[in-house]
């Protein structure tokens, strides 16, 4: 009967300490990134677009520049285009903005023009601005803000 006992009192254990949650050997799960962007807008007869993508309190901003539509059936692909970029971000409330350009060519695909990276504390609103232009167009750039929460 002591063996009997032993066994259930050894199982009992066995069930609990394999019940008891491990927190130190649980890793960090990694914090989710968000991407949401902006209105898009018309620029050097372009659509543009500035988008953020949300790590906790990291913010990384990058600008779309892509066809304004569909081209035409049969019509010729558009001619390389010089654009200038600009990409600015600034934490509201806290100093000047950060200002980048870039010089990018146009063919007719997609381009993003990415390199902006802020950190801000919890709460913080960031604001991006994605301005092109290119002869004879001027810049006319869209605004995208994100609010941080954490």
């Amino acid at each position: 009967m002591n063996r009997l006992a032993l066994l259930t009192a050894g199982a009992a254990a066995l069930t609990v300490l394999t019940a008891a949650p491990a927190f130190a050997d649980t890793p960090a799960t990694p914090a989710e990134t968000v991407t949401s962007c902006g209105p898009s807008g018309l620029q050097a007869g372009l659509s543009t677009r500035v988008c953020a993508e949300v790590t906790g309190t990291t913010v990384e901003f990058y600008g779309t520049v892509g066809l304004a539509g569909p081209p035409s059936p049969g019509s010729p692909a558009p001619a390389p285009k010089q654009l200038f970029t600009t990409l600015s971000v600034e934490v509201v409330g806290e100093g000047a903005p950060v200002t980048r350009q870039w010089p990018v060519v146009f063919t007719s695909s997609t381009v993003e023009v990415r390199g902006q990276i802020a950190s801000a504390p919890c709460g913080s609103t960031v604001r991006a601005a994605f301005a092109v232009a290119s002869f004879p167009w001027t810049a006319r750039p869209v605004v995208h803000e994100v609010t941080l929460g954490c």
